[in-house]
Order: structure tokens, then sequence, then C-alpha cells
């Protein structure tokens, strides 16, 4: 699995602590940035990891600024990409198993590094469910397609 990763300012610790883990458990990433601690705008770093993941150069994407929202919104204006908000373990398994998620978002100010780990790695783990939960996923994608 590749993993495309990027972050704002905002998030550029909780990143780190999430490429050590990738590093540590043998997952290849690409770090689009940022890397640097004065402001940045968020989406210049959440879109080119959406658009790694939706022409398929990555499996997955991780995004992180300081709540999550902005990189999540960003990333989800991608077509194809189906970007998720997560703060706990639960929602990270799920959003895996039922919905697919392509791109896990995360706010380094709203969660600390422990938790982002643990999140990343169940994220990273966890695989499709498909089944029932495959027709709603392309019904969005379905919709996606209507919009060009």
């Amino acid at each position: 699995m590749k993993v495309a990763i990027g972050s704002d300012h905002a998030g550029v610790n909780l990143k780190e602590e999430i490429k050590s883990l990738m590093e540590e458990t043998g997952v290849e990433y690409e770090d689009l940035g940022c890397n640097c601690d004065t402001s940045v705008d968020y989406s210049d770093y959440a879109i080119p990891v959406a658009e790694k993941v939706a022409n398929g150069e990555a499996d997955r994407g991780i995004v992180i600024c300081g709540t999550g929202i902005g990189v999540s919104i960003s990333a989800n204006k991608v077509k194809g990409i189906r970007c998720a908000l997560v703060h706990d373990l639960f929602t990270a398994k799920v959003t895996r198993l039922h919905n697919d998620s392509n791109v896990l978002a995360m706010g380094e100010r709203v969660i600390g590094p422990g938790l982002a780990r643990e999140i990343a790695k169940v994220w990273l783990e966890t695989s499709f469910e498909g089944g029932r939960h495959q027709r709603r996923v392309s019904k969005i994608s379905e919709y996606e397609d209507q919009q060009a």
C-alpha cells in the first residue's frame, strides 16, 4: 500500500507522528508537505494528496490541519475521494468497513499524537467490507459522474 500524506502548518507535528508510524509498520508513503511552521493554506496540501489517490498514484491519503475540517472539505472536492474526518477508533474502523474511505483527515489541535497514531493504524489496517455497502458507495460515484 502506498499512502500520500500532507498537512498545513497546523498539522506538521501530527504528520510527522503518522509518518513515523508508517515507517515502523512498513507502509510506503509520499510526503507532499508542508514542512514549515509558517502559515500556509490547507487546500494547497489536501488537494494534491486527494489527486494522488484519485489518479491511482497512491492507494490512500492522509491529510492533517488544525481541526481536520479544512483538509477534509478540500479533499472531498476531488472526484472519487471519500475523505472522512475521524476523531476516534470506532469511526476510523467503520469509515473503512462501510464507506470505503480513501482519505483520512485528522486535526492536530483536536486529538493527541497517541490517539492519532492509533486511528491511522486502524484505518490503514481495515479493509472495505463490500456487500450492501458497495451499493451505497456506488451511488456516490454515480452521482459524481453525473456532475461533469
